[in-house]
């Protein structure tokens, strides 16, 4: 449960940060970003596979570069579901799913280097 909180959250930072640097894409706000993050995060978790096993035999014949069709139908469809959320374009919504992908690792590596550092330790310096 944790995991997915924090996911939510970084989701959510990279949404807000992706909206405030493009001009196409809109996030009424902070509440709006958190439901668009828990929206994305459910679509990729249950749509996205199946229309990957689906498009399987175009992806071959673009060298994976479907993918980025399918990226940008996931956010369409999750600006569809979410009333504060909206996209231009699909150009708009490739730079935004690339933004959110990129942010978002680098958010999430920083916490897992950060909880690394933070490992328990007993007194003499040895690890539990």
């Amino acid at each position: 449960m944790i995991k997915f909180i924090t996911k939510a959250i970084t989701t959510s930072l990279a949404v807000i940060f992706a909206a405030y640097i493009l001009r196409g894409v809109h996030v009424k706000d902070t509440l709006t970003a958190m439901i668009v993050a828990i929206v994305l995060g459910l679509l990729n978790t249950f749509v996205k596979p199946i229309l990957v096993v689906l498009t399987i035999p175009i992806t071959l014949v673009t060298l994976g570069f479907f993918l980025l069709v399918i990226n940008v139908l996931i956010v369409y469809w999750a600006s569809e579901l979410v009333e504060g959320f909206r996209v231009d374009g699909w150009g708009w919504a490739l730079l935004f799913s690339l933004i959110v992908s990129f942010v978002s690792s680098i958010i999430e590596r920083l916490i897992n280097k950060y909880g690394k550092d933070r490992r328990d330790t007993r007194f003499d310096g040895q690890e539990f």
